[in-house]
C-alpha cells in the first residue's frame, strides 16, 4: 500500500486550507472576472498580474515586501482576496497612467495591488473634484 504514496506529506496535510497554484489561479480569475478584464486590457498583462497574485497566495514565506515594509503574508493574502473586477480596472488604469520609470516592476505591482482596495475610492473622488473644479 506504500508504493504509490509520496515520501513527502502533501502540503495540504501540513497546512489546512492550502490550495495548489492552479486552484489559486482559477479562484483569482473568477474573482476578477478574468475574461472581461482581458477584453479591456492586454491579456498578457492580465496574465502576468494574475500569476504574481497566485505566487503570493502560494508563498511559504511569513511576510511579503510591500512598499518597503515586510507585511505578514496572511494580511497580503486577505487584501488580494478583496480584489475584484473594478479594483483590477483601477490597478490597470493606474499602470497605464504611470509615466515614471519603474525599476522593480514586481515590487511596484505588489504595492499597487495591495493598496488598491484602500485607495480606489479616494482616487476617483479626487478625479471628480478636479474635473468639476470642486
Amino acid at each position: 500500500s506504500y508504493k504509490n504514496q509520496s515520501i513527502h506529506p502533501s502540503p495540504s496535510a501540513e497546512q489546512p486550507g492550502w490550495m495548489d497554484r492552479s486552484e489559486y489561479l482559477r479562484e483569482i480569475k473568477e474573482n476578477i472576472e478574468y475574461p472581461f478584464l482581458c477584453q479591456q486590457f492586454n491579456a498578457d498583462d492580465v496574465d502576468e498580474v494574475v500569476g504574481l497574485m497566485a505566487d503570493v497566495m502560494c508563498s511559504t514565506q511569513s511576510t511579503v515586501r510591500i512598499g518597503g515594509e515586510n507585511i505578514p503574508l496572511p494580511q497580503v493574502q486577505a487584501r488580494f482576496y478583496r480584489l475584484d473586477y473594478s479594483l483590477m480596472v483601477y490597478v490597470f488604469e493606474c499602470l497605464r497612467r504611470n509615466t515614471t520609470q519603474v525599476r522593480n516592476i514586481r515590487a511596484y505591482l505588489l504595492t499597487t495591488l495591495f493598496n488598491a482596495p484602500l485607495t480606489m475610492n479616494n482616487h476617483y473622488q479626487a478625479e471628480v473634484q478636479h474635473d468639476f473644479g470642486l
